[in-house]
């Protein structure tokens, strides 16, 4: 796992041979829900006031990069996750997926994250987190975030740099 510093959660997934594509390989769709199950499964492991606090998150955002394809006899996975940013009002949570034959600190198949925003369902809007949701959730951080300053300035002008260079 590349993140050591952060509180984690492993959970193992079970790949059903309907979760496989044409090539054979866990297809991106099905992929999406094994992640889904893996986070309701660590949500259930963390105990009902951190599964209730999710239970009013929706999802803002996902991305999955595959580095190597994931079979039937990957089966069952292991989906590592950890909070990789906590800011007032969403969450975002970082995975990443092994084979089951795979050692435990190798290189994952497929890594991915998902943003989850939390809301208040009567009032239709999203809300910030209060001062003790978001102590709970920081025990499951990862120990750089946030980033410094410095550092979004630098990735700022990273892109910056690179439409640049693709500009002319």
């Amino acid at each position: 796992m590349t993140a050591t510093t952060a509180r984690t959660y492993t959970s193992h997934v079970v790949v059903r041979w309907s979760d496989m594509d044409i090539f054979k390989h866990v297809n991106h769709a099905r992929m999406v829900t094994l992640l889904e199950e893996a986070r309701i499964d660590s949500l259930i492991s963390a105990g009902p006031d951190i599964a209730n606090l999710f239970g009013t998150s929706v999802v803002a955002g996902i991305e999955v990069r595959y580095r190597t394809p994931l079979t039937h006899s990957d089966s069952p996975l292991a989906v590592t996750m950890w909070i990789e940013k906590l800011r007032a009002v969403d969450v975002t949570l970082r995975y990443e997926v092994r084979s089951a034959h795979a050692a435990a600190d190798s290189k994952p198949a497929v890594t991915a994250t998902t943003q989850l925003a939390f809301a208040d369902p009567e009032a239709g809007t999203l809300r910030r987190l209060s001062a003790d949701e978001r102590a709970a959730l920081a025990a499951w951080t990862t120990a750089d975030w946030p980033q410094s300053s410095t550092r979004r300035a630098e990735v700022r002008r990273g892109l910056q740099i690179g439409f640049a260079s693709h500009a002319t």
